[in-house]
């Protein structure tokens, strides 16, 4: 009786949008079921996946698949919903009329980098069990610039590499891009690994959104046409009034602010891509590199010193982690969260996104970084630091020499920062408030 308890397991999330390298979905399934935690670590690509035997039922995505779930009780046993969506789990509770449980909070997202793992035994069912697999070794590099460089820009290319190989030669690829260290990275390393591969460069374009007066369609043809390349160049221009809090909030299932704005932004040029080119479907971006280079304002965030940033493994890519009190069991922590902001608005508008610094591999050299060596605990050498090495690190590999300009967001960049503040304030409380109301 007991192996019947689970009467269903809804699975809804998209498996053939798994993009995976090298195995089938059920092959990677049977690893999460059946393996050592450890083994989920080398499924390569994208994926969200869920597998059950009997009463037990395990799931697993990568940083850039949002995955959630939810139980719902019933009289004959539970029901386990999976979807990357809260309201696709809302929707299908309502066609079985058990939305009456429902609520946003309820929902749990699956923390990247874990296997979470299910045990359905009778009432009450026991709390979830995380067992990590991805645990990278921290400080294992030498204190050497150009070799940190290399090595991170390395890994870069042979995930874009991977992912090229595996997009029909036919097809278009477009970055999304600023001319900031990220964008660029990705695309002078996209560049040159389609030049190396003998693939054709005529697919390839760097789209940059243009809402007026932003300085990001001065930068990104200043940072292209340094190196005789402004002919891949494309503006995606849109108009600022367009922009919709609230439709991003229903897209992103989220509050807050920065993301809020940073999607804002991305649905604007995924809609603008979308408008001008119908059947486009892959897009790169530089999503994540931030947070492997630990290039985040320190003084914007109360909670963090530079102690906590270089000391806490992942801590922008996770939060403070599972099993820390300020972890978000609805959510989670960090940029297995956030990812929301790039992943939602490309999914809505039909692309097939790739973030190329979210690949285990990347973050891998990145946590391998000394950056206590390198910085002594100076937060002004801390954000010198990733321009330094990635800019080092394409020239190595690619043999292009990048610049390098200030750090700015993506939602500053489209348009003046404070046109930008007055379109999408910072109101964190009215955000959660619109998104709770589009089920209260």
């Amino acid at each position: 009786m007991a192996d019947h308890y689970v009467e269903r397991v809804v699975d809804l999330t998209e498996p053939q949008a798994n993009q995976l390298f090298g195995l089938t979905s059920d092959a990677a399934r049977q690893i999460v079921l059946n393996s050592p935690a450890n083994e989920v670590n080398k499924i390569s690509g994208s994926f969200a996946l869920v597998a059950r035997c009997g009463k037990t039922v395990k799931m697993a995505r990568s940083l850039d698949r949002p995955m959630r779930y939810f139980l719902a009780k019933r009289q004959e046993g539970p029901v386990l919903i999976v979807a990357h969506r809260i309201d696709a789990i809302y929707n299908w509770l309502k066609s079985e009329q058990l939305d009456g449980q429902f609520h946003p909070s309820y929902t749990r997202m699956v923390p990247a980098h874990h296997v979470v793992e299910l045990q359905f035994i009778g009432c009450p069912d026991p709390d979830p069990i995380y067992t990590r697999f991805f645990t990278p070794q921290s400080n294992s590099l030498p204190s050497n610039l150009d070799q940190i460089g290399k090595a991170y820009i390395s890994a870069l290319a042979e995930e874009i590499s991977l992912w090229l190989n595996h997009v029909p030669a036919t097809e278009p690829v477009g970055v999304c891009f600023s001319g900031g260290i990220d964008s660029g990275s990705v695309f002078l390393t996209t560049y040159h690994v389609m030049r190396r591969l003998s693939m054709n460069l005529s697919r390839l374009k760097a789209f940059v959104l243009d809402l007026g007066g932003g300085p990001d369609v001065d930068q990104a043809g200043t940072f292209l046409e340094s190196l005789s390349l402004g002919l891949f160049l494309e503006p995606i221009e849109a108009d600022p009034s367009a922009l919709d809090i609230a439709e991003t909030i229903r897209i992103t299932e989220d509050y807050k602010p920065l993301d809020i704005q940073s999607a804002t932004m991305a649905l604007a040029l995924c809609r603008g891509i979308r408008e001008r080119y119908p059947d486009w479907r892959f897009l790169l971006d530089g999503d994540g590199g931030d947070e492997n280079l630990k290039d985040y304002p320190i003084e914007e965030n109360p909670e963090l010193t530079i102690r906590s940033v270089v000391n806490n493994q992942m801590l922008y890519q996770e939060g403070w982690g599972v099993g820390k009190i300020k972890h978000s069991l609805t959510y989670s922590g960090g940029l297995s969260r956030s990812y929301t902001r790039t992943y939602a608005p490309a999914h809505h508008y039909g692309f097939l996104g790739f973030s190329p610094f979210t690949r285990p591999n990347v973050i891998a050299v990145a946590e391998a970084i000394p950056f206590i060596d390198l910085t002594r605990y100076d937060v002004a050498r801390l954000y010198e630091l990733k321009g330094e090495i990635v800019s080092r690190g394409v020239e190595a590999v690619t043999g292009m020499r990048m610049r390098v300009f200030p750090k700015r967001r993506f939602q500053h960049g489209a348009l003046p920062e404070d046109d930008m503040h007055r379109q999408l304030p910072s109101q964190e409380p009215e955000y959660r408030k619109q998104f709770l109301s589009l089920y209260l």
